[in-house]
């Protein structure tokens, strides 16, 4: 199991792998949605907005209301993707991460993971 400053570095990669990406693109496939990460191991939740093709206000959480986007895995699968070990849709496709969104959701994020 990771630790949890090890996710929150994870958390702030990831956000930074994001803004890599070609600002148009994001834009495009990227409309306002509420995301939420949580780390079932840890018991710990990060919330953000997409907006305007980029991830913004990623903080800790305690979540109240469903997200419009929600993605729930274990601690040592966030770090092996951010580590590149673990591609998102392999981890996807064996279960280890549940993606709770709609069709155009799933479809979007696929584009730029």
């Amino acid at each position: 199991m990771a630790s949890e400053d090890e996710c929150r570095e994870a958390v702030r990669e990831l956000v930074k792998r994001l803004q890599h990406v070609d600002h148009d693109k994001r834009k495009k496939h990227l409309p306002e949605r509420t995301l939420e990460l949580t780390l079932l191991d840890l018991d710990m939740s990060f919330c953000g907005t997409l907006h305007d093709g980029e991830l913004v206000d990623v903080l800790e959480c305690q979540p109240d209301e469903k997200p419009n986007i929600r993605l729930t895995m274990d601690s040592d699968v966030l770090i092996d993707m951010n580590e590149g070990r673990l591609k998102f849709a392999h981890a996807w496709a064996t279960r280890r991460v549940n993606l709770d969104a709609g069709i155009r959701d799933l479809l979007r994020l696929r584009s730029l993971l």
